[in-house]
């Protein structure tokens, strides 16, 4: 290969996060309410008819369709969907950090003001149920963090005579921090928590 090629494919490259094409790619929205007390947080309850994680409490959102102009209209859209509202009443959308998780997925979550939510009519085949948390009792309280550490397993046909250290490599660890918020009965954590804690540091 000539010098002037590999210059060439170097120029024309645009950086990305290594591998992130395989990515499964999600968009959420952190969605806001103006109650006459202050502004609340809305939440989800995932409908006990869905396969993945029935009956745990998350935000608005879903995977990014080939169609949604970028991630912020792919979260919109999937807001509209689930919670059964117009476009002209989710407004003052802004992106939080994007995330990407240890399980091949890329989440862009986004904050945004739900108005008229009295036209909130949310989708049963998704929905189970909503409710809202003062947003001052995040801002008050602050989340329980529980570490995971996953282990090491290679393959069963995994080549040990080709790493120095063989069976005996000294694997790093990986782990995760899982975020916790208990309010009255309802345990928000996980993804969903870890999103909303940074939405609180931000706007601390």
């Amino acid at each position: 290969m000539e010098r002037e090629t590999i210059l060439t494919k170097l120029k024309d490259h645009v950086p990305t996060i290594l591998g992130s094409e395989k990515f499964s790619r999600y968009a959420v929205m952190l969605p806001l309410i103006q109650k006459e007390n202050g502004i609340h947080v809305l939440f989800e309850v995932r409908s006990q008819q869905l396969r993945r994680q029935p009956g745990e409490i998350c935000f608005p959102g879903g995977r990014i369709d080939p169609g949604d102009f970028d991630e912020k209209a792919a979260a919109i859209r999937e807001t509209k969907e689930e919670l059964g509202i117009a476009g002209e009443n989710i407004c003052e959308v802004f992106p939080l950090d994007f995330m990407v998780s240890p399980f091949g997925m890329m989440v862009f979550p986004f904050a945004g003001f739900i108005t008229n939510p009295g036209s909130i009519q949310a989708n049963p085949s998704e929905v189970g149920e909503l409710f809202t948390v003062p947003l001052s009792f995040f801002i008050e309280k602050e989340p329980e963090i529980y570490r995971i550490e996953f282990k090491a397993e290679p393959e069963e046909n995994f080549p040990f005579d080709l790493i120095v250290g063989g069976e005996n490599y000294n694997w790093r660890t990986r782990g995760m921090e899982e975020y916790f918020y208990i309010y009255e009965d309802k345990v928000i954590w996980g993804l969903t928590a870890r999103i909303l804690a940074h939405f609180i540091e931000m706007i601390r």
